[in-house]
């Protein structure tokens, strides 16, 4: 049953983290460093990634409770940013932002924005780790459960930007904006899609049958 859900929850939220989305702004976040420092931006954005999201695992659902705010109107306040971040991506300035940075950026300054969030712990991760974290439904070994598969999916996040300097050595810096560029129209797909259904909860509108 463990190994089960454990799966499930995996799948889950490495599909939601959409790594093959990620990877083109890490390496543009990266551009021209060298290996020792990408694999440096690579664990501080995934560790800021995870101080965030456990922060929503553990204190989300009494933050919206304490603002008063409902899941729906959380969802669609998501759906907005990731909306934004997508026309970003697909408009090109998110590369350009990565690639206009300084040489002499630290370490940290590379990895928060917009690589630690709003790429790795954004719109849809912070709401799916609530979902099956969610504190009124699920007992605490559930909860640390939930919490190791956060580490699994950011430790197989860590690998793929790892190996990504190949795709980057095959594509150089124009295919990475073309791939970033795609990817951002995908992303901004998505997020029209979780605006439709937040709007739908948030009215009480029949949800389309699966």
């Amino acid at each position: 049953m463990f190994a089960n859900s454990f799966f499930y929850e995996f799948v889950t939220l490495y599909v939601i983290l959409d790594p093959v989305a990620t990877i083109p702004v890490f390496l543009a976040v990266t551009t021209g460093l060298t290996r020792r420092r990408q694999l440096a931006v690579a664990g501080a954005a995934c560790l800021i990634a995870f101080a965030i999201l456990l922060f929503f695992i553990l204190l989300g659902d009494k933050l919206l409770d304490a603002l008063h705010v409902e899941m729906a109107a959380f969802q669609l306040a998501g759906g907005l940013v990731l909306l934004l971040f997508g026309l970003q991506m697909t408009l090109g300035k998110v590369t350009e932002t990565a690639l206009s940075m300084p040489a002499d950026a630290t370490i940290i300054h590379r990895s928060v924005f917009p690589l630690a969030m709003p790429s790795i712990a954004g719109a849809g991760s912070i709401l799916t780790v609530m979902l099956l974290a969610d504190n009124t439904d699920r007992t605490f070994a559930e909860q640390v459960q939930t919490t190791a598969v956060l580490v699994a999916c950011l430790v197989a996040l860590f690998v793929g930007f790892a190996l990504s300097s190949v795709l980057s050595r095959l594509l150089g810096r124009g295919g990475i904006e073309i791939v970033s560029r795609v990817f951002g129209l995908i992303l901004t797909s998505i997020a029209v899609t979780n605006l439709i259904v937040a709007i739908k909860l948030s009215f009480g509108l029949p949800m389309p049958a699966t």
